[in-house]
């Protein structure tokens, strides 16, 4: 171990893992995980729709958006792009010490079990992969000894189509049919000729290797391993108890394995000759289970690493958790629904939504197998509702603390705009020496800073711990979940950006942060190609409502948002939008020539419905010509508090 020494021996430590290493570094992972305090991770991906898109800007996360709305766009993120880099470190809490273990995985997804399934298609932004480039990240290294994973479903299905061989006890059969006693003797005298066969191999014979070979084919012979073995057919559970009966009436060093088919019924025991009794606990005990775990580690990938840190139980640290967790459970966690009523009732309420459409099942000779498949590949695998994918998060991570929600406990904070900014304002401004000890480079340590946010991230955490006082001795105790009770799992959306930056000089936004209410906003679109300054011109003399305080900001170039500061203004505004006798000469002028309106919860179920790929206005029309749509549905239910900063407007120039 030794003390950190500058940035570069931050990023120097963050160990590069790839498939060539993975194994290696999985079990040291393991390792420190169950010594650690805390777990944190940090998720680099192809893409984001936290960043700003000059097609589509308003699918951003934005202050506006309440917890769902930007569970929703986070959850379209999830789907679309993926992760290439997850780096882990665990860490522990000495005093002033944080001793910490980084890794770097380097992921790429491939069907390595040729199941076919899910999709391996996803998006890329070209400002995050020339950002990875700039950083000298090696795409082939990526692609061609990148970390592959399953997920649950393709494990499900693998283990559907390839069921491990295993060990079956003997239990003793009440009555035996003459076909029985005739199956079992001649099962008998073919293990006998097998034995005989064996034990002779590795003497001395003049016969050729084509006789040996005829010889294998006809007593089944082969090798497991480097024992002789044979594979005797069976058609019933019947069958597999009459083999292993006669089986243990002929020798102690034969061990049968049972070799299930793709239904989970028995087709074949395979018969294994050991050397002597340490040799058979060897393959018993050992060997089997080795050979279990390896395939294992080949069909799940990178998914053992996410099973490693949620059995650990350990607080997972992290920043941004809403867009890092949503792409964690759908790449890691989801699975298929727990019961065909849940799977057709998901198909029943959203297919038609999704281009699916059941009836083609009774057309074609598509059967439930080939339909929990499509399942996989084109409905979302995320949960549907925040709510729900809160539930099902936290039965895999127990505990998930966003330090971008705790550093809001410090005033200044509340407005960092990314991560590296805020750990420079705290070094600024406070006096906090912490000492991050990290182990001692190995070659699978690399100059470049690949992961280095999760050690941002660990510092960061330290440094709050401290200023918050959360561990007043300054030792993490057996009761340290207490200290942080109060902010675990808190995803709230956020507006801040997590970049692999060196830049150090603090930035914080200018503009204040106002609450609102969502019965407050107004999306207006068809008002032509006015500007801000104009549309707000317009408005003023359309309307006596635009005489009160209000701002307007563009989603992109065909809507634009109003937030009345003054309650009811919006209201007033939707009714006088859709009723000609209290809609004023100004407005109604506006209403001839195509401005239209709606309310927030038009908005929202926009969101709900997915309609991401069209300009917002053409999203709204199209909420707004189903009769259920509304343009006026306000209730105190549904309405909710949500942020308001001009910091994420939208300059038309932009665009």
């Amino acid at each position: 171990m030794a003390a950190s020494g500058g940035r570069q021996r931050l990023a120097d430590a963050v160990k590069q893992v790839t498939n060539s290493n993975f194994a290696d570094a999985l079990k040291q992972l393991r390792a420190h995980v169950d010594q650690a305090d805390f777990v944190a991770v940090s998720c680099r991906k192809t893409g984001d729709c936290a960043s700003a898109s000059s097609r589509h800007p308003w699918r951003r996360v934005l202050p506006m958006d309440t917890p769902e709305i930007a569970y929703l766009k986070a959850k379209l993120a999830a789907e679309s792009y993926e992760i290439l880099q997850f780096a882990v470190c665990p860490f522990s809490l000495k005093g002033s010490k944080v001793i910490a273990f980084p890794f770097n995985f380097n992921l790429f997804p491939r069907d390595r079990l040729n199941l076919g399934m899910p999709s391996y298609s996803f998006s890329c932004q070209t400002s995050f992969l020339t950002s990875m480039a700039h950083e000298g990240f090696d795409f082939n290294a990526c692609i061609y000894d990148g970390i592959s994973y399953s997920s649950r479903v393709q494990e499900s299905m693998d283990k559907e189509r390839n069921r491990s061989p295993h060990i079956q006890t003997p239990n003793s059969c009440s009555t035996t049919s003459v076909v029985d006693s005739i199956f079992m003797s001649r099962t008998k005298s073919r293990i006998e000729l097998w034995l005989s066969t064996s034990k002779n191999s590795n003497s001395k014979t003049d016969d050729g290797e084509l006789l040996m070979s005829l010889r294998k084919l006809i007593l089944g012979t082969d090798l497991y391993g480097t024992r002789p073995s044979m594979r005797i057919d069976v058609c019933s559970d019947r069958q597999v108890q009459l083999v292993l009966q006669t089986i243990s009436r002929i020798s102690d060093h034969i061990v049968p394995l049972v070799i299930p088919d793709k239904s989970g019924q028995p087709r074949a025991v395979h018969v294994v000759l050991t050397s002597s009794e340490e040799d058979k606990s060897i393959l018993m005990v050992s060997e089997i289970q080795i050979l279990e775990d390896e395939h294992n580690l080949k069909v799940r990938g990178f998914r053992e690493v996410i099973d490693v840190i949620s059995s650990s139980n350990k607080p997972i640290i992290g920043y941004n958790c809403l867009h890092d967790f949503t792409s964690i459970h759908s790449k890691f966690v989801a699975p298929l629904p727990l019961t065909f009523s849940e799977f057709m009732c998901h198909h029943s309420k959203f297919g038609v939504n999704h281009g699916l459409h059941l009836s083609f099942l009774a057309d074609t000779d598509t059967d439930i197998n080939d339909f929990t498949s499509i399942h996989s590949k084109f409905v979302a695998p995320l949960p549907l509702t925040f709510s729900e994918f809160m539930c099902s998060l936290r039965l895999v991570f127990t505990n998930i603390l966003d330090i971008n929600h705790l550093s809001k406990e410090i005033g200044a904070l509340r407005k960092a705009k990314s991560l590296p900014y805020a750990l420079s304002y705290l070094k600024r401004q406070f006096s906090v020496p912490i000492d991050i000890e990290l182990p001692a480079e190995d070659e699978g340590c690399t100059t470049k800073a690949h992961g280095n946010n999760v050690l941002r991230i660990t510092h960061l955490f330290a440094i709050l711990c401290t200023l918050l006082k959360l561990f007043p001795n300054g030792i993490v105790e057996e009761q340290y979940i207490k200290a942080i009770e109060d902010y675990l799992n808190i995803l709230y959306p956020s507006h801040t950006t997590i970049q692999e930056s060196d830049e150090e000089d603090p930035s914080f936004t200018k503009e204040n942060v106002r609450a609102t209410n969502t019965n407050d906003l107004v999306f207006l679109w068809g008002y032509g190609h006015l500007t801000a300054k104009e549309l707000k011109h317009s408005l003023r003399e359309a309307h006596d409502v635009f005489k009160e305080d209000f701002e307007l900001r563009f989603m992109d170039k065909s809507c634009a948002v109003i937030v009345f500061y003054r309650a009811g203004s919006a209201q007033v505004l939707l009714e006088s939008m859709a009723s000609a006798m209290f809609c004023s000469d100004g407005l109604s002028k506006m209403k001839s020539e195509g401005l239209k309106a709606a309310g927030y919860q038009c908005y929202k179920k926009v969101c709900r419905l997915g309609l991401w790929d069209a300009n917002l206005s053409d999203s709204l029309e199209n909420v707004m010509s189903d009769p259920a749509g509304g343009i006026s549905t306000f209730s105190e239910k549904d309405a909710s508090e949500v942020s308001w900063t001009s910091e994420y407007a939208i300059d038309l120039s932009d665009l």
